[in-house]
């Protein structure tokens, strides 16, 4: 709050003084413990910078055709789950990485060697990609599984014991 004697308002001039006036005026403003309750979030400001990172180098690395195979990454109570498509790839030409709370999907898709003359439309991506994602709690390495059927890579990546939630019973 400014307070302005009135010495002061001559001196500053009457634009500054009605400057003063707004500054001086309170508005009843709803407190945000009015509300009732609501469900807490931790604001992670590392993981919202980490997934602008991610968006930025997958512009950037878009590799030779700029071909990145869309993935799916979603969340279950207690795991997580990622789904790649990566149709005519073989198990050896995927790689896959859990360390630290990330995930990396590395592979290469070879161009089609197709005698032709001219193409008139390629639109299958081709190269090598590579697409990584931070999942947000610890997880369970060791106990990570992937399955490659019908082109879509899925991988479970069960969490740590010591981040699923846990039911106490109040004796």
């Amino acid at each position: 709050m400014v307070l302005v004697s009135e010495d002061t308002e001559e001196k500053l001039g009457r634009s500054h003084y009605n400057l003063a006036r707004v500054a001086h005026r309170v508005e009843d403003r709803q407190s945000c413990y009015d509300r009732g309750p609501m469900a807490l979030t931790r604001w992670d400001p590392l993981r919202d910078l980490l997934a602008l990172q991610e968006r930025i180098e997958r512009l950037a690395d878009a590799g030779d055709a700029g071909w990145q195979p869309p993935v799916d990454v979603y969340e279950a109570p207690d795991r997580y789950i990622v789904s790649a498509e990566l149709p005519g790839l073989s198990r050896e030409a995927i790689e896959l990485h859990v360390h630290d709370g990330q995930v990396t999907i590395r592979g290469q898709r070879p161009a089609s060697q197709v005698p032709c003359e001219r193409y008139h439309r390629v639109e299958r991506g081709h190269g090598t990609f590579s697409r990584r994602f931070t999942l947000p709690s610890a997880i369970d390495v060791d106990a990570v599984s992937a399955d490659l059927k019908d082109g879509v890579l899925t991988v479970v990546i069960p969490k740590a014991t010591s981040a699923v939630p846990r039911r106490i019973d109040v004796s």
